[in-house]
């Protein structure tokens, strides 16, 4: 079965609602490391309800799953997650009611034995003044797929780090249980539970989540660039480039150029890059 272009360009789903609360915001935080020091009241204030709750930027990834595009005849065991572009039009609260649309934006047909790449757009705002809230754009990279008669092209333009050294780095260890807490926020892939699964796919133990691999560089950056300020936080890009494995630790290296901050992530123990052509986007 090949991708059927003209089917996919009319996915979409509207008006589609969601609610969260401070127990999913907290819950967020602690899957992608926070509160490990219980007794460091910086990251208290995102995982204790006793005064504001603060809200990690990463956590818009979470609140509004939807399937769309996932149905377009595509081979879904080939089909991964490849990157992640998000956009916040205003911090993220602590709990609210949303209302998100999503739909297929594109799909570049990379040629026999190449793949194709699926985007989707999912714009969500809040319930409660209908103002635009955040704007993700996901691709999916169908690896099986390629030669499948739709239109060429480049796909998306990545950022690009600089050449030079990290300004900073951050080093985050992966508990070994993390993928289980990880997917009580609504992903559950037993790719990321079932060790049975993992060996069936050819890996030997379940891997992390890629968007928890996300978070957690959004938590390290936090905690390194930006004085735990989550509101200076504008978006978050990235390029999922290899797995990473319950107990390794991630290393992001981070470099700060006015209102961007560029970062990869590293796997130091198996000397890979897990995330690729990160940009975080700040206020001005």
């Amino acid at each position: 079965m090949a991708i059927d272009y003209d089917k996919a360009m009319t996915m979409k789903r509207e008006g589609v609602e969601f609610t969260y609360g401070d127990r999913e915001t907290m819950l967020y935080a602690l899957s992608v490391g926070m509160g490990r020091d219980p007794l460091d009241e910086t990251e208290l204030a995102y995982t204790f309800e006793k005064e504001t709750l603060k809200t990690l930027p990463s956590m818009a990834c979470v609140l509004s799953r939807m399937t769309v595009g996932h149905d377009a005849g595509q081979d879904r065991s080939k089909t991964v997650h490849g990157e992640q572009r998000l956009t916040l039009h205003r911090p993220l609260p602590p709990e609210g009611d949303i209302i998100a649309d999503c739909k297929v934006i594109d799909i570049i047909d990379k040629g026999p034995g190449r793949g194709a790449l699926i985007y989707t757009q999912t714009d969500a705002r809040l319930k409660s003044d209908s103002a635009p809230l955040y704007s993700i754009v996901s691709t999916s990279f169908a690896r099986g797929d390629g030669g499948f008669g739709g239109p060429s092209g480049a796909g998306l333009p990545l950022h690009e780090a600089p050449s030079r050294s990290p300004d900073a780095n951050c080093d985050l260890e992966i508990r070994k249980d993390q993928a289980l807490l990880y997917r009580l926020n609504g992903d559950r892939n037993p790719l990321h539970a079932d060790p049975q699964m993992a060996i069936r796919v050819g890996f030997p133990v379940p891997i992390l989540h890629g968007l928890c691999t996300y978070g957690t560089a959004c938590y390290g950056i936090l905690k390194t660039m930006l004085d735990y300020k989550p509101d200076d936080v504008r978006g978050m890009d990235v390029r999922f480039s290899s797995p990473v494995f319950p107990g390794e630790t991630i290393r992001t290296n981070m470099w700060k150029d006015g209102s961007v901050i560029s970062f990869e992530c590293r796997v130091e123990e198996r000397d890979v890059t897990v995330l690729k052509n990160g940009k975080i986007t700040l206020a001005q």
